[in-house]
């Protein structure tokens, strides 16, 4: 048989629920064994081992075997350790796959789903032959070359699987084998009835002979005493073998149920883990659709992971805009002396000698599972392994976040409290989570470079209407910074605020209508000027309602446009009244009058600050909206208090 080539001794081929069943064995049949002495010989650790979602190389697997057969000097140990695997007593998965109520021939064809959760080696087909014979084909993948004691293991798990359901002759041929330069290895498996079938077949077949004996006896001996203790004696006989079949019966019932009963919390422990994993993908689904900021997204993630995943601590770090330096964002589970060194700490993304983990898993675009920092040491810089310890990490996981090919930054788990091992299971979800991570990272991206780009374009719109009169440059961009406090003074939601702000932005907007000779008039206006200069508000909202204003800002061009109307229903162009005048037109007509006030006009010098603040207290009521007067005037007066203190003293 040629060697196998070093790529596919490479290849992760058993699951490392085949050396758990072999640990287990060893540890009941030979605990005076070195059973870690023998793991680190080839090269597996025990993390690894209780990691069902990890896999071992042939390499290692025949290491590990070949040092066991040697320190034993038993040739049968794989046979041995493959009847354990699936036996009642090996305590673990395997024999779940096997087992059911449905006869043994039909746990023979569990055998390829179980091939599939033990090997990637080959693949099994299963035959069922006849009510007590099944056909089992192994067929080794291209390239991949087993050992002879693993064709013995396999036996070794046939032969389990006829246990569990006490089943009496088994029989296992073995027509084809690899190692006897066959293609395939062909198994055939025959076996008799279960020891209670047995016992309930000679009933059957006895209970005649004996039936007819003790008539023969009844009839043919005129001892009548012989007669009835024959008679009795057979009855005994027939009641001690239906015990022994019914004790056998209960025996098997018993021991399947045993099993199967163990299987339901298996299966109830996988459910809640898959429905949690499920919740946490699909709540991250939902902040991608629902957050549009990068902040938000991470604040949510955090939060997200710190509720479903089974972790101490968990951290994000982004690389900056120049993709010099990968810096802490978000995270969770840590001290505040933990958050205050994991936002000081920069990781230099473009130094080729670096040989941190984050910085190489961003790098490289590959994830990390770190079950012992000690194990690592030599390479890891010393900043490094300084960083480490003084975070106090032992094992972690650490995956890239990628988008379209490109590492976006790193996402950090750790357990430094409950002491968890961390498995490949862990590194699995944490790469899915990775990936949907970066695919909110970069639709939060994509929608703040749209939101720039929108309102970098609406402050050129908005900055023409200034740009037309140098005397009142500045006044939209002043409006709106007082709007935006007051705002805040009333404590509206965030998206409130940004849809008063863009409406305050563009309040004059329709004055771009208005000619320059009445715009920038000097002195009073006459009765038409004054109509013209009102029509700036209808021309405002008509203007506003033909950009397409969506989601928050949909309203702006209503509010925009009634920021003239009054109180008492004496303001323009509606002649609304109160409450009906909407909120974020009440703020910006108090910001629009005090900016007004203060500002210089074409025909007046800004008022002084005391001065202006008796003019609002005046327009308070039936101008302007008292409570909103009310909160802005403390705020005039802390702002503002300086030039106060001035106009008082004088």
């Amino acid at each position: 048989m040629t060697e196998q080539s070093e790529p596919d001794k490479q290849k992760e081929l058993y699951s490392s629920r085949i050396i758990e069943a072999y640990r287990k064995y060893l540890t009941i049949n030979h605990p005076d064994i070195n059973i870690k002495g023998i793991l680190d010989y080839a090269g597996i650790t025990e993390y690894e081992v209780e990691d069902h979602g990890h896999w071992f190389t042939q390499e290692q697997v025949d290491k590990f075997y070949y040092r066991i057969e040697e320190l034993l000097g038993d040739a049968s140990i794989a046979r041995k350790a493959g009847h354990f695997m699936a036996s009642s007593k090996a305590g673990g998965e395997v024999r779940y796959y096997f087992l059911g109520l449905l006869g043994l021939a039909n746990a023979y064809k569990m055998v390829t789903k179980a091939s599939k959760n033990l090997t990637k080696s080959s693949d099994y087909e299963v035959n069922i032959l006849g009510t007590n014979s099944v056909e089992v084909i192994v067929v080794l993948h291209s390239g991949i070359h087993e050992k002879e004691y693993q064709c013995q293991n396999r036996m070794g798990m046939f032969e389990a699987v006829a246990d569990l359901y006490n089943t009496t002759s088994l029989k296992i041929d073995h027509p084809e084998c690899i190692f006897n330069g066959d293609k395939r290895c062909r198994y055939i498996i025959t076996w008799g009835k279960s020891r209670a079938n047995s016992v309930r077949r000679i009933m059957r077949l006895g209970a005649p002979v004996i039936a007819a004996g003790n008539i023969a006896l009844w009839f043919g001996y005129e001892d009548l005493e012989y007669s009835l203790i024959a008679a009795l004696g057979s009855s005994v006989v027939m009641l001690f073998l239906k015990t022994v079949s019914l004790l056998m019966e209960k025996k098997e019932i018993k021991d399947i149920l045993s099993i199967t009963n163990r299987s339901p919390e298996k299966w109830i422990e996988q459910i809640e883990l898959n429905y949690n994993n499920t919740l946490l993908n699909y709540e991250i689904g939902q902040i991608i659709s629902n957050h549009t900021n990068i902040n938000d997204v991470l604040e949510s993630v955090v939060h997200v992971s710190e509720k479903r995943l089974d972790y101490d601590r968990g951290a994000i770090f982004l690389a900056d805009s120049s993709g010099m330096f990968l810096a802490f964002k978000a995270g969770y589970g840590y001290f505040e002396r933990d958050k205050d060194l994991l936002r000081e700490t920069r990781f230099h993304l473009r130094n080729p000698d670096s040989k941190g983990i984050f910085v190489v898993s961003f790098r490289e675009k590959r994830p990390f599972l770190i079950n012992d920092v000690n194990g690592i040491e030599e390479n890891l810089s010393p900043r490094s392994l300084e960083f480490a310890k003084r975070l106090g990490s032992q094992a972690f996981i650490c995956c890239p976040i990628i988008y379209e090919n490109k590492s976006l930054g790193v996402i950090v788990a750790d357990n430094v409290r409950s002491k968890r091992a961390l498995y490949q299971s862990d590194l699995s979800l944490f790469m899915g989570i990775a990936s949907a991570i970066g695919m909110a990272l970069k639709t939060a991206e994509l929608f703040e470079d749209k939101e720039r780009q929108f309102q970098s374009t609406l402050q050129i719109l908005a900055s023409s209407i200034d740009a037309r009169d140098p005397l009142t440059a500045g006044h939209s961009e002043k409006v709106t910074e007082y709007a935006v406090v007051i705002c805040g003074l009333l404590d509206l939601d965030k998206e409130y605020t940004e849809t008063v702000r863009l409406a305050a932005l563009f309040h004059d907007y329709g004055k771009i209508g208005i000619p320059d000779s009445i715009l920038k008039k000097e002195g009073p206006l006459s009765g038409d000027e004054y109509i013209t200069i009102q029509s700036h508000a209808v021309k405002t909202k008509e203007i506003l309602e033909q950009i397409y204003f969506e989601g928050i800002y949909k309203d702006v061009p209503m509010i925009a446009g009634a920021h003239h109307e009054k109180m008492d229903g004496n303001g323009y162009p509606g002649k609304l009244k109160g409450e009906a005048i909407p909120l974020g037109s009440r703020i910006i007509a108090v910001a629009d009058y005090f900016e007004a006030l203060t500002a210089k006009r074409h025909y007046r010098d800004p008022m002084v600050i005391q001065q202006a603040i008796a003019e609002l207290r005046k327009a308070s009521g039936h101008h302007l909206d008292k409570k909103i007067v009310d909160v802005f005037i403390p705020y005039i007066e802390d702002t503002f208090g300086s030039r106060l203190e001035g106009i008082i003293s004088a």
